[in-house]
């Protein structure tokens, strides 16, 4: 049954009405087998953005959907209802979005926005990095000053869409003092830029995560985002409406597996769900109180910690009720929990608290690269690593540098 949802304008309501429909019409029929096969959903990406879903929170003029946060998580569980692993990818392509649409310069939003926000292209990240996780003060990837621009050293771990994306927003150290710390519009290939294979995963498992090596990969002057050695401020931005984007789709896959069991469910059972259920109802009501404070212009960054715990633990207890209560049922191929257990119990290993070692990206793929490694040495030194890029929906993506001059050079 279809949450019954308080929006704040009729635009908003039809808005999720054309999301549930995208969902079962585009989603819903290819979740299953690209899950098992761990097939990437080529072309999905370009649908979104055709559906006018790939830019919500992002102003009409560039673009994008002219909505606040409250309605654009929303609209993302819906779509992490019917597959978890394509809702984390879109948030994170909308994270690494908003350096640039937040901070950059006038001319930067009107070369890139555009095509960031019709789906076009595809953007990308991760927030980890070797023997650092997920606090982005303590990055050791630099980008040194060189020819006007600076040459970008250093490993990404759970780098979400490496390979697939089309530029990356990279955080790196400009300075020897810890904050001073630079915020980039990455390119997603480069001919000294590897990627790992896919790195093998039980869950979330269309959407590529790897590993990323930066091998001195050139950036263009017009490549830094916001002051130079100023990007603490930003990366916090991602760090707290990442830990919202993985609420939100927390709550989207709690939510199928009570949709799932709802109809199945005896009047006992009924009695089991209703703590499961309060818990999803609780996520979602804390997540949606930190994007309106977010959308006030108010600090979150607490409530978007809470929101990311609560919504992650109500997927995982409604999972868990799931296939307890659907018994024999969950291992048909008519019921699709034991699948939402493994991505729940992945969503939790995912999460990091700030400031700690263990971090990878939030689900699969709620965060931008807040933290983006170790360095790697010179030109070359990583070329064992597999792959240079790909396209997201166009297949193999040309090797070599992007230069900034026009809007197509964003992505490979």
């Amino acid at each position: 049954m279809p949450v019954d949802r308080l929006l704040p304008t009729d635009e908003a309501h039809d808005l999720i009405a054309r999301t549930r429909a995208f969902a079962d019409r585009e989603l819903a029929p290819r979740v299953t087998g690209c899950e098992a096969d761990a097939s990437y959903p080529t072309g999905l990406f370009s649908a979104l953005g055709r559906a006018g879903l790939s830019g919500l929170p992002y102003p009409v003029h560039y673009g994008g959907g002219g909505q606040p946060y409250e309605v654009y998580l929303q609209v993302l569980e819906e779509l992490a209802a019917r597959w978890p692993a394509v809702a984390g990818a879109l948030d994170v392509h909308t994270l690494a979005c908003l350096p640039t649409a937040a901070h950059g310069s006038a001319t930067q939003r009107e070369q890139w926005l555009p095509g960031m926000l019709d789906g076009a292209l595809t953007g990308g990240g991760s927030r980890s990095e070797p023997h650092v996780g997920a606090d982005p003060s303590a990055v050791t990837c630099r980008a040194e000053r060189t020819r006007g621009g600076h040459l970008l050293q250093g490993t990404q771990l759970a780098l979400v869409h490496g390979g697939r994306a089309h530029f990356h927003t990279v955080f790196a150290r400009t300075g020897s003092a810890r904050p001073d710390i630079s915020c980039f519009l990455a390119p997603g290939a480069d001919e000294y830029l590897y990627f790992s294979a896919p790195e093998p995963t039980t869950a979330l498992r269309a959407i590529p995560t790897t590993t990323a090596y930066w091998d001195g990969v050139y950036l263009e002057p017009e490549r830094l985002i916001g002051a130079p050695g100023r990007g603490l401020r930003i990366a916090f931005d991602l760090l707290d409406a990442g830990r919202l984007g993985t609420a939100a789709c927390a709550t989207g896959l709690a939510q199928a597996a009570l949709d799932v069991v709802g109809d199945f469910a005896g009047r006992g059972d009924r009695h089991a769900l209703a703590e499961p259920a309060g818990a999803v109802d609780s996520a979602r009501a804390i997540y949606l109180d930190a994007a309106r404070r977010r959308d006030a212009g108010i600090s979150y960054t607490r409530q978007a910690s809470v929101a990311e715990s609560a919504a992650v633990e109500a997927a995982v207890r409604a999972t868990a009720a799931a296939v307890r209560i659907l018994g024999a049922e969950a291992d048909t191929d008519e019921f699709p929990v034991r699948r939402y257990a493994r991505e729940a119990a992945a969503l939790r290993g995912r999460i990091a608290p700030v400031g700690t070692g263990a971090g990878a990206g939030v689900g699969e793929g709620t965060s931008t690269a807040v933290g983006t490694g170790a360095a790697v040495g010179t030109r070359g030194a990583v070329g064992t690593a597999s792959g240079t890029g790909a396209g997201a929906d166009s297949g193999a993506a040309p090797v070599g540098s992007c230069g900034p001059s026009t809007l197509a050079t964003v992505g490979p």
